[in-house]
């Protein structure tokens, strides 16, 4: 095959990172079209055909594209003024009792147009794609009816069209109290599970569906009428739990088979039991810890034992995790919770696509989407180690060249 055939690429001399561990030795990378058809370590590229392919580079390292498994990205407005307060001594609960967080963008969304919407959340997506991102998850949750979280999933939708990355959307209506529903939990609970959740399921919008389950937010059995629901319109679910407290939301969304629990900083062994039976994700944030000043660490160290995933995220936000730079959330994951930068890899590459459900990203192997990152440094643990713009040489989304530095 001549070499200046389009799409049949290959890298030589190549640090691998497959997505779980970085395979021994200098390797090559082939891919053809979509697809990676092939890595195979040095010694025995000799005499094959892909000698013939397009060169895209030797030395370095490689990795799957990011998975960006948990972010808020759509919004309306924004909250400096609360990070203010916090650091002022207020604390989160506080400021959400007295309507500000998640109800002031919640306003300032509501308010805005999709194309508003559009417009203020491309440079933060821009900034996730130049540090590596292919695939990011977007929830909704800041429209709070059903005529504003379908305008959220439509423009997270758009964004996808708008840019070479792949959207995975999940409607988040159990997200907060709206002002209309003030006292009546319940009703609005209704209202997801009645209206919001069809609706979605109707026009197409969202690939799952999550819930905040805590003290501030939603009871666990609140929280299930909406799994039930959701599963009632084929769509799995997801869940925010044992951000603030322990309430057991995380052992309730294992049993109704979750994709993923995300934040889970007071998580406990029964939790983390469901999660290991149900195959559950966790979702590490090390964004929202920091913003935050927290100090209930993840427990680490316990679902590194029972062999629950753990995938890591930026949680982006306007509130609790204004972070738009995934690779920083590497650095933060190992440097405020001591996993590995192997771990932390894996997280927001094979585990975070797992969290997602998605099985055709997230690793480098035969047969899987040719998304991957072509990285100016000697091994995988720089991405970790270092906070640092412009290592990002290659950026290959389905096989093609996104960018080029």
């Amino acid at each position: 095959m001549a070499s200046h055939v389009q799409n049949c690429r290959i890298w030589r001399d190549v640090v691998v990172f497959d997505g779980l561990q970085t395979l021994k030795g200098p390797q090559a990378v082939i891919i053809e079209g979509e697809t990676i058809v092939e890595i195979l370590p040095m010694e025995k590229l000799g005499g094959t055909h892909y000698n013939d392919y397009q060169n895209m580079g030797s030395g370095g390292v490689i990795t799957p594209g990011l998975v960006d498994c948990h972010t808020h990205l759509v919004f309306g407005g924004h909250r400096a003024e609360e990070f203010e307060a916090r650091l002022e001594g207020v604390s989160y609960e506080e400021i959400a009792r007295r309507g500000g967080g998640i109800l002031s963008t919640v306003n300032a969304t509501r308010q805005a147009s999709e194309e508003d919407l559009i417009e203020s959340a491309l440079p933060r997506l821009d900034a996730m794609i130049a540090d590596g991102v292919c695939t990011v998850e977007i929830k909704s949750g800041y429209g709070l009816s059903v005529e504003h979280e379908m305008k959220m999933l439509r423009v997270a939708r758009r964004l996808g069209e708008l840019r070479p990355v792949r959207i995975v959307t999940t409607l988040l209506g159990a997200h907060a109290l709206p002002p209309e529903f003030s006292g009546n939990s319940d009703g609005y609970i209704d209202l997801v599970c009645r209206e919001m959740i069809p609706e979605a399921a109707r026009q197409g919008l969202a690939d799952a569906v999550d819930v905040f389950c805590e003290k501030i937010a939603f009871s666990v059995a609140q929280c299930e009428r909406v799994f039930e629901a959701a599963k009632a319109h084929g769509l799995p679910v997801k869940t925010h739990s044992e951000q603030l407290s322990n309430l057991g939301g995380t052992a309730s969304a294992a049993r109704h088979g979750a994709l993923s629990a995300d934040h889970i900083e007071y998580l406990d062994a029964t939790g983390i039991e469901a999660m290991r039976q149900a195959g559950t994700v966790a979702v590490i944030l090390p964004g929202a810890f920091h913003t935050l000043r927290e100090t209930q660490q993840p427990p680490i160290e316990a679902l590194r034992q029972a062999g629950v995933p753990m995938a890591v995220a930026t949680d982006a936000n306007p509130g609790t995790s204004p972070l738009y730079q995934p690779t920083l959330m590497l650095n933060l994951a190992c440097t405020l919770f001591r996993m590995t930068p192997t771990e932390a890899l894996a997280g927001m590459t094979a585990h975070g696509a797992r969290a997602l459900g998605l099985t055709h990203t997230g690793r480098l192997a035969a047969g899987l989407s040719a998304d991957l990152c072509y990285w100016n440094i000697e091994t995988p643990a720089e991405l970790a180690y270092a906070v640092q713009s412009g290592r990002l040489i290659q950026r290959l989304f389905r096989g093609e060249l996104t960018h080029e530095h």
